[in-house]
């Protein structure tokens, strides 16, 4: 009896409901008849006239403003013209920003100068283009050897703004405003990468000069023979001039280090290049066990020059960890270069530089120099701290100050290299002063 009046009520409210849906359809009928018309004939009229539009532009509500809503019209978005996010996309940004044809500029001061560099988006130097740079209260400056790269001395210490003009077809950077330092920091220029050459854009054999000046100082006592000295270690120093070079053979005979040429700085030009077999022996010389140093042949005629190439030096050695310091070779180019006829103070204060500027950046720093040269081209009383190498071809040096390496030799013979090799001696527990 129970079950039966149970489902006697649950059929009573089932039809309670249906008659209150039915009296609610009835009363609101008039109003749904023309809103359902309305959205027909707006759909249809979308449908006919936008096209394609939503495939060309998407959808989504982000930024709609209700203002604009037109009744019940779904598609009134598409003429909302805030409907859609105008933030351009990084994607469209990156190729506004990646425009072959727009320069930026790259602009440094050491001391009392600034060197402006002309580069794409990828940071390359644009060449070939006969830029102007105007420099606010003191004139234009015209890039006459076309090599991207525009440097102006004999600045007062301040704020300068420069534009670039004579563009061609390229896009002119932004103007932008330059700090002229009013004294030198010995710190490692950022972007230096961009002032290293190699030699596929100079006359290697005009700017890669040199005479190793210990020849002169030689006597017949020279020992050419691999020296093993009593608290020494055997090494090598090496160039592109050595070619290809078997670095496990060099090991094998009983060589434990290796000074690396990085670079040089033109004996003509000024410009400064990478060696071309630099990767390849540094490489080579790592991967057979030796530890390395590198050199960098300078050409440098004032402080600020010597910073560019000790921060050449560390560009090209950024991404090797070097065991012996980072020297500078200092000698005559051999072809009235433009460091040949230095007085001896700037020659030493172009050593200092290049020292204080490596070592600011962790590395060690040293001078290569024959005795001569150390003895009458420098002041090696205000070179106090740097590693010195000496080159001096004789069975015992008669240099008098204290040195770290001896190049004994520049005619040495080792397996593994195919011609005449420097052998030099390095003594690791010399003290430096």
């Amino acid at each position: 009896m129970d079950s039966k009046v149970r489902k006697l009520t649950i059929l009573v409210a089932m039809l309670a409901v249906i008659t209150v849906l039915g009296v609610v359809i009835l009363t609101n009928w008039s109003r749904i008849k023309p809103i359902s018309a309305q959205n027909v004939e707006s759909t249809s009229e979308a449908e006919t006239d936008s096209g394609n539009i939503t495939s060309e532009f998407g959808s989504g509500f982000a930024g709609a403003d209700p203002s604009k809503q037109q009744g019940q019209n779904l598609t009134a978005f598409l003429s909302d013209e805030t409907f859609f996010d105008q933030k351009k996309s990084a994607f469209q940004l990156k190729m506004e920003a990646e425009n072959p044809k727009q320069l930026y500029f790259i602009a440094t001061s050491v001391e009392h100068d600034m060197r402006v560099q002309i580069v794409d988006y990828k940071n390359r130097n644009i060449t070939g283009q006969a830029f102007t740079l105007d420099v606010a209260g003191q004139g234009s400056y015209r890039d006459t050897d076309l090599d991207g790269v525009i440097y102006v001395s004999s600045l007062k210490a301040g704020d300068y703004v420069i534009q670039l003009e004579d563009t061609g077809d390229y896009i002119a950077p932004a103007e932008s405003t330059v700090h002229v330092k009013e004294k030198i920091e010995y710190a490692e220029i950022p972007d230096i990468s961009l002032l290293i050459k190699t030699e596929a854009d100079i006359i290697a054999e005009e700017e890669d000069t040199g005479i190793k000046d210990a020849l002169a100082d030689a006597d017949d006592t020279e020992n050419s023979e691999l020296q093993h000295l009593e608290g020494g270690k055997l090494g090598i120093d090496v160039s592109k001039w050595n070619r290809e070079i078997d670095w496990n053979a060099v090991r094998e005979a009983g060589i434990t280090f290796a000074i690396i040429r990085c670079g040089y700085r033109g004996s003509s030009t000024g410009t400064i290049v990478e060696d071309p077999y630099f990767k390849q022996n540094i490489q080579g010389a790592k991967e057979a066990g030796l530890q390395v140093g590198v050199y960098f042949f300078t050409q440098a005629v004032s402080e600020v020059e010597a910073v560019e190439e000790a921060s050449a030096a560390l560009a090209l050695c950024k991404d090797y960890n070097l065991d012996l310091p980072v020297y500078i070779d200092t000698e005559s180019s051999g072809r009235a270069g433009r460091a040949d006829n230095l007085d001896v103070a700037t020659r030493t204060a172009v050593c200092d530089a290049f020292c204080k500027t490596i070592e600011a950046a962790g590395e060690r720093g040293g001078i290569y120099a024959s005795r001569n040269w150390f003895y009458n081209q420098l002041d090696t009383f205000k070179l106090a701290g740097a590693s010195i190498w000496l080159a001096e071809y004789r069975k015992a040096p008669l240099y008098e100050g204290y040195y770290q390496m001896w190049q004994y030799t520049s005619r040495g013979s080792v397996n593994g290299i195919e011609g005449n090799v420097d052998l030099d001696i390095c003594y690791p527990d010399q003290p430096i002063e």
